[in-house]
């Protein structure tokens, strides 16, 4: 070996060297062009000059660094070469000192190898792996024994094969270690043993691991024993396996020097193994420490118990502790600590492994011998949850160690393990009960003191109990929905009881929790599906521990919504009634309080009460059907009942409050009703079908009786009753009017009325009435049109619904239905012409025309519907009255006859009058508004209809003609119609025409006949209402072309103008009809004819309309 560090240190610095070297050229080639080729600042020469200077600066420096940097390049070579140099001649020196100290070993070792088999100085041989061959012994004086060969491995057979032991060691040496046990398909080899420690110095050696089994792993080894000075070697772990190997046993000590540790238990698939107990101490040292139990699934392995002390001084070792338990087992217990020797403390006691089963117990404390306190107890593992959803109960505490017999405490108890809560909510099936809560594990019991003033142990504290699960919420597949009840809360563990003393103050008992393991709540009721279907109830709370309190109870499922009713299927069929919502849950009944302490749990909330399903919608008439009535709406459902509050059953002075009982559920809604039908005409007189009245809302769930205990729980709260919904179906409409019958408008349906807590239905609208039919028309035997028929009147609407008793407004009131309009009246008959008699020469009067129909009354509007607790019902719009119709139109007046030609004989006939108009209809009534809590507004009045107008005047007959004697006049024209009676009076017919004057013959000396007279203008028709309008007068008839006068005559004079009528009597519009207009006739070309007729006198003005109220 080097004993300088000259050639690796020179090597290292020319290393260095050589990358500053290689930096600093870099830099000064990245350096060299921007400084050597300086740019000119400008073109003056003190520019030029400045740049030229760093320039030559700038070359100058390169130069220096180009020779620094060969400088640099030759002092690195000869720095390596240098170092090159150290190595080679420190390597020629090395060579003859080994080959000495080879030869000298040999020669020394040579006498006792060849009487004992082993060499004076040097370590044994290794044993050779997977042989299962021991290590060899140490040099006699010096040396370590070797380590053991790992065993056979077995895959195919049985069992694995065993470690080799480790070799011993020498005088002064180590024990070898133990070779790892060979693996097996069954079982495992077991770990070989460590080898003893040399005779005056040296521990001993390790022992082997065990091998790894298919069903079973192998057992850690033995450690080896310690020399004078020397401790004991740590035993082997275990080897892994469906059962964990044990850990192996740990070494004892020699006189000075510490016990081994015991190897640690493996973990195993089903049950883990158990940790190796501590080795022993020899004259003055420490036990060796238990090793810790391994893990597994159906239980975990116990911890190793620990060695005890030396024999003069030295404490015990503590206990090893247990493994974790899985799903299916329990906690391995601690193992207990070691004793002390005549001087030393007793060792602590190892811990319980937790389990979901059950905790491990934990270890006790080791006891003093003369001098020295008692060890300390092992806490008690804590439980879990096992696979069945149990808490695991804790594991008890271990018992405090005995004091020193001169002096020295005792130990304390270790505290209990808690207990494991219970399986709970989520986690637990639909409908299951939750798990128990595990019990608290038991503190043990302090150490006694034997000591003269010595103090006994502290009991230890109890453990913690473990809360009931809460119940899994419910599913209709699983018990009829119900929820699962909740689990019972775990009992507290007691405390452990104190150790005694003799004169010394005694220990204190270990304190025991107050409070904890309540019950688990109970799980909800499923809620119904199918309509109107029940809730299911809640499950109960679980009771208490010793000290806890009841769990709550579930709440009830809510009820399913009532289906709704059907609509009616046939012709003005009425509604299925809605079915009723389902009735809620009941909440579950609240968990008893703990015997010795805690409150009573509260009583479940009710589940709401289902909506009633609403009414149907009756069914439209057909062909002449009553619209059928919409279906009841369904009662809401009753909310659950809130559930009992659990009692407590403490005793008085510690006696828990009774638990709240649960609320009670709402109350479903009522459903609405149906719609009625429309009405049909040939069904029930057309009527439209009635509302469905509105369903009342469920009964609201009363609420849990409190539970009792030092204070009763309240009673729940009464569930709330549902305030809206329920409301009425709105009447249908009745039917229009049809012709054929009556023509009237059908009434409307009645609004259903609301629920308890509904709105009245709307009333239905009346129908409208039908439209007149046509007057007839004049006919032989019979001249005058006949009238036209009256239109149809309108339904009237139907009365609102009443509103609910509680709650709610009226329904409104129908609109009435608007009447029909009247018809038209018909034409009169032509008149016949005058015949050349003097009786029959006038001809025959035009027959009247028909008067209009009178237009239909409105509908009057339903009455609103009352309400006790609301706003009433408005009432409905009254029906606008219909038009009256138009008046048939006067037939023409016949022709005149001709005068006679001879002289005075047949006068000439005068034209026939026009006929009236008809009269319009009378208007609707308009609704009441309905009566209540407060008065409904009243419907809006209907409007009158307009009058007709009046029929046409017939044409006066044409004037004879002349004879040769003398001359005649023409006919006067026909008067005009009156006009028909209405808002609007109608306009009078215009008067006649006047008949045209006789011609007189050519050559005769006769004058011409006189135009006839125009007819007077028909009257007008008469206004009707507050602001009513006056017909104007007909307009008087044209007058009569006078005759052409005879030769030699002069001609005759055109008739006068008729004089226009009078205007119409009324309130306002007084038109005068305008005079009819003359028409003269040319002078003969032979002789002077007569004068022309005078023009007829035109009609009087009809007489206005007076005002009328209704």
């Amino acid at each position: 070996m080097s004993f300088l560090a000259v050639p690796d240190f020179m090597v290292a610095s020319a290393a260095d060297l050589a990358g500053i070297g290689s930096l600093v050229s870099a830099a000064n080639a990245a350096a060299a062009f921007p400084t050597t080729e300086i740019l000119v600042a400008a073109e003056d020469e003190v520019s030029k000059a400045i740049a030229a200077l760093f320039g030559a600066h700038a070359r100058e420096y390169q130069e220096l660094s180009a020779q620094a940097s060969a400088f640099h390049s030759r002092f690195v070579q000869t720095l390596t070469g240098g170092a090159g140099a150290y190595m080679a001649a420190e390597a020629a020196n090395v060579s003859p000192l080994a080959t000495f100290e080879q030869d000298l070993l040999g020669l020394i070792n040579a006498p006792t190898q060849a009487l004992f088999g082993r060499p004076l100085i040097g370590n044994g041989a290794d044993g050779a792996a997977g042989t299962g061959q021991a290590g060899g012994a140490g040099g006699i004086l010096i040396g370590n024994g070797g380590n053991g060969g790992s065993g056979v491995d077995n895959l195919s057979g049985t069992t694995g094969g065993a470690g080799g032991a480790g070799g011993a060691a020498g005088l002064f040496g180590s024990g070898g270690a133990g070779g790892t046990g060979g693996s097996g398909f069954v079982s495992a080899g077991a770990g070989g043993a460590g080898g003893a420690g040399g005779l005056l110095f040296g521990n001993g050696g390790v022992g082997g691991a065990g091998g790894s089994g298919g069903f079973g792993g192998g057992s850690g080894g033995v450690g080896g024993q310690g020399g004078l000075f020397g401790s004991g070697g740590a035993g082997g772990v275990g080897g892994s396996g469906d059962d964990g190997g044990s850990g192996g046993v740990g070494g004892n000590a020699g006189w000075f020097g510490n016990a081994g540790h015991g190897g640690a238990g493996a973990a195993g698939a089903l049950n883990g193994g158990s940790g190796g107990s501590g080795g022993a101490g020899g004259l003055l040292g420490a036990g060796g420490d238990g090793g810790a139990g391994g893990s597994g699934e159906f239980g975990g392995g116990a911890g190793g118990a620990a060695g005890n002390g030396g024999f003069l001084y030295g404490a015990g070792g503590a206990g090893g502790h247990g493994g974790v338990g899985g799903s299916f087992g329990s906690g391995g217990s601690g193992g207990d600590g070691g004793g002390s020797g005549l001087i030393g403390g007793g060792g602590v006691g190892g811990g319980g492994g937790n389990g979901a089963v059950s905790g491990g117990a934990g270890g006790a404390g080791g006891n003093a011998w003369v001098l020295g306190a008692g060890g300390v107890g092992g806490v008690g593992g804590d439980g879990g949850i096992s696979a069945i959803g149990v808490g695991g109960d804790g594991g008890a505490g271990g018992n405090g160690g005995i004091g020193g017999l001169l002096a020295g405490n005792a130990g304390n108890g270790g505290a209990g393990g808690a207990g494991g809560n219970g399986l709970t909510g989520p986690d637990v099936a639909a409908g299951m009960r939750g798990g128990d809560g595990g019990n608290g594990g038991t503190g043990g019991a302090g150490g006694r003191a034997t000591g003269l003033f010595a103090a006994g142990g502290n009991g230890g504290a109890g453990g913690t109990p473990g809360n009931g699960g809460g119940g899994g919420g419910g599913d209709l597949s699983v018990n009829g929905g119900a929820g699962g009840n909740g689990g019972n809360g775990g009992d507290p563990g007691a405390g452990g009881a104190g150790g005694s003393a003799l004169l010394g103050s005694h220990g204190a008992n270990g304190a025991t929790v107050t409070s904890g393991g309540h019950g688990g709540d109970g799980g909800a009721g499923a809620a119904a599906t199918a309509p109107g279907g029940e809730g299911a109830r809640g499950g109960n709370g679980g009771d208490g521990g010793l000290v806890g309190n009841g769990g709550n109870g579930g709440r009830g499922g809510s009820g399913a919504d009532g289906a709704n009713g059907s609509a009616g299927a046939g012709v003005g069929a009425g509604g299925q009634d809605g079915f009723g919502g389902g009735n809620g849950g009941a909440g579950g009944i609240g968990g008893k309080g703990g015997a010795l302490a805690g409150n009573g749990g509260g009583g479940g909330a009710g589940g709401d009460g289902g909506t009633g399903g609403e009414g149907g919608k009756g069914g439209n008439g057909q062909a002449g059907s009553d619209g059928g009535m919409g279906g009841t709406g369904g009662g809401g459902g009753q909310g659950g009942n809130g559930g009992a509050g659990g009692a407590a059953l403490a005793a008085s002075g510690t006696q828990g409050a009774g638990g709240d009982g649960g609320q009670g559920g709402d109350s479903g809604k009522g459903g609405s009703g149906g719609r009625g039908g429309a009405g049909n005409p040939a069904v029930n007189d057309g009527i439209g079908g009635n509302g469905g009245n509105g369903g009342n809302p469920g009964q609201a769930g009363g609420g849990g009786q409190g539970g009792s205990g030092s204070t009763a729980g309240l009673t729940g709260a009464q569930g709330a009753m549902a305030m809206d919904g329920g409301d009425g179906g709105a009447g249908g409409k009745g039917a229009d009017g049809v012709f054929t019958s009556d023509g009237n408008g059908r009434d409307g349906g009645n609004g259903g009325d609301g629920g308890l807590v509904g709105n009245g239905g709307q009333g239905g609208n009346g129908g409208t009435g039908a439209v007149g039919g046509v007057g007839a028309n004049g006919e032989f035997g019979s001249p005058d049109g006949a009238m036209g028929h009256n239109g149809g009147d309108g339904g009237n609407g139907g009365r609102g619904g009443r509103a609910g008793a509680l709650h709610g407004d009226g329904g409104q009131g129908g609109a009435g239905g608007g009447g029909g309009d009247g018809g038209k009246g018909g034409d009169g008959l032509q008149g016949t012409d005058g015949i050349q008699t003097p009786l029959l020469a006038n001809g025959k009067a035009g027959g009247q025309g028909g008067a209009g129909g009178q237009g239909g009354h409105g509908g009057n509007g339903g009455s609103g519907g009352a309400a006790l607790a609301g706003q009433d019902g408005a009432g409905g719009a009254g029906g606008d009255g219909g038009n009256s119709g138009a008046g048939g139109n006067g037939g023409g007046g016949g022709k005149g006859a001709d005068g006679d030609q001879t002289f005075g004989s047949t006068p000439v006939g005068n034209g026939g009058n026009g006929g009236n108009g008809g009269a319009a209809g009378a208007a609707g009534v308009h609704g009441d508004g309905g009566t209540g809590s407060s008065t409904g507004t009243d419907g809006a009045d209907g409007i009158r209809g307009d009058g007709g107008a009046g029929g046409a005047g017939g044409n006066g007959g044409t004037g004879g003609a002349g004879s040769t004697v003398e001359s005649r006049i023409g006919g006067d024209g026909g008067a005009g119609g009156n006009g028909g009676e209405g808002v609007n009076g109608g306009n009078g017919g215009g008067g006649g025409k006047g008949g045209n004057g006789h011609t007189v013959l050519p050559g005769s000396f006769s004058q011409g006949g006189f135009g006839g007279t125009g007819g007077n203008g028909g009257n007008g028709g008469a206004g009707v209402g507050d602001s009513a309008g006056n017909g104007a007068g007909g307009t008087g008839g044209k007058a009569g072309s006078g005759g052409n006068g005879g030769g030699g005559n002069v001609g005759g004079n055109g008739g006068d103008s008729g004089t226009g009528g009078a205007g119409g009597g009324g309130v306002s519009n007084h038109v005068a009809g305008g005079g009819g207009t003359g028409s003269g006739i040319r002078f003969g070309d032979v002789s002077s004819g007569q004068l022309g007729g005078t023009g007829g006198i035109g009609g009087d003005g009809g007489t206005g309309g007076g005002t009328r109220h209704t």
